[in-house]
């Protein structure tokens, strides 16, 4: 066994591996005007980075549950030709993988992004060999939130021993998925939480770059 306290990393994917915010926005402002609804402010906007979107559409702009699920409709089809590509990876974030990979760390992403969006971006951006397993969302909500979609992940890898894995997110659901299934989280500056969140939902470990991520996984002496 490799001879750091953690074995396995699990990644979110919006606002940890790759600022996604120009196409998801983009978007949610295109399912917002196709069905005649007023474009919320930017604050209230940003706020729908990182959660499920038919969560969002229900709490942020109270729409009923059929609402929720025809604007992520409308949504995806912007979404899955444009703005899936309005994205990039952060500075640093292939440096990361590479370092985790070259130690023997097993990678996984465990994000509520649909699998299929989730694979076609980590290929384009030259990031998905780096992966032993795509942990994500279903297109049908059966799975979406990120308590369900780690306990899939989890399933998937086999995991025994959850004390040789760590979560790492930028946004509070990332680090409450975590802790309910006993995970360690690193949370990430750089994404689209803040400290103030990582502090009321008790981040373990919070990161301000790509590099500092690969530190603290890489640290035996945690």
């Amino acid at each position: 066994m490799i001879g750091y306290r953690y074995d396995t990393a699990l990644f979110d994917l919006d606002g940890t591996l790759t600022d996604s915010a120009e196409g998801i926005i983009n978007c949610i402002r295109y399912a917002l005007e196709q069905t005649g609804r007023e474009i919320p402010s930017d604050d209230i906007m940003r706020r729908f980075l990182g959660p499920p979107l038919v969560v969002s559409f229900e709490q942020l702009c109270g729409m009923s549950k059929e609402q929720a699920a025809e604007a992520t409709r409308i949504f995806r089809v912007r979404y899955a030709d444009v703005g899936l590509f309005e994205n990039r990876p952060y500075d640093g974030v292939k440096e990361m993988l590479t370092r985790l990979k070259s130690a023997g760390i097993r990678i996984a992403t465990a994000t509520s992004k649909p699998e299929d969006y989730a694979v076609r971006i980590l290929t384009k951006f030259g990031l998905i060999d780096y992966f032993d397993f795509i942990g994500a969302a279903t297109f049908d909500e059966s799975r979406h939130d990120k308590i369900a979609v780690l306990g899939y992940t989890l399933d998937k890898l086999g995991i025994k021993d959850k004390s040789r894995v760590i979560m790492v997110g930028d946004r509070s659901n990332d680090i409450d998925g975590a802790h309910h299934y006993g995970l360690k989280c690193i949370a990430v500056r750089y994404g689209y939480g803040n400290d103030e969140e990582f502090k009321a939902h008790s981040a373990d470990f919070i990161a301000d770059t790509p590099g500092d991520v690969a530190d603290m996984i890489l640290d035996t002496k945690q």
